[in-house]
């Protein structure tokens, strides 16, 4: 296996554990003291993986997360309704974001910031107004009502994006310049 393989697979393992680790809450644990970096992951593997095959694994893993947190550990499954599926297109989102930021040099900070911002803020519309209009679970509150209580929900979503995002984007940048240098010394 060459070392770019090799590479591939470190970064893919490392996702899917930060998956798996932040999106399965159990309560009682410091794990759920870290924000879910579900939405990151798909950002991050947009521009660090990019193959369709991955999109498609880590939805596969979050869909068995979530059932497996439902079904054998008692998680709550409020979430789960028919605007589920709208999670395809959230995670989509993000996903082509990163593929969008791959064609681009990673270390430009407007375009990370751009890309980021634009994307975690699709998501959130996106997953939250879907929630709103297909769950049935928020029936009888408004619109406007509803849209107040998500401005408070915000930044802390697009936060925990950046936070992640950042730091994949910063340890990648690291890792590559100290290749780079490596290279140079021989």
């Amino acid at each position: 296996m060459n070392d770019n393989g090799l590479q591939h697979r470190w970064i893919l393992s490392a996702l899917a554990l930060l998956m798996a680790v932040t999106r399965f809450h159990h309560e009682g644990t410091a794990l759920n003291l870290l924000p879910d970096a579900s939405l990151a992951v798909f950002f991050i593997a947009g521009f660090a993986l990019g193959r369709q095959s991955i999109f498609a694994f880590f939805l596969a893993e979050a869909v068995l997360i979530d059932y497996v947190a439902i079904r054998g550990f008692g998680i709550s499954d409020y979430c789960i309704s028919p605007a589920y599926f709208f999670l395809v297109p959230t995670y989509g989102v993000m996903w082509l974001a990163g593929r969008w930021l791959a064609r681009w040099e990673l270390n430009h900070p407007a375009r990370c910031g751009i890309a980021l911002l634009a994307s975690s803020t699709l998501a959130f519309l996106i997953s939250n107004f879907s929630f709103y209009a297909g769950s049935g679970k928020v029936a009888g509150v408004g619109l406007i009502e509803y849209g107040h209580g998500l401005a408070a929900q915000y930044p802390g979503y697009v936060g925990a994006v950046a936070f992640y995002s950042i730091l994949a984007i910063a340890i990648r940048s690291m890792f590559t310049t100290h290749l780079r240098l490596r290279g140079a010394d021989r």
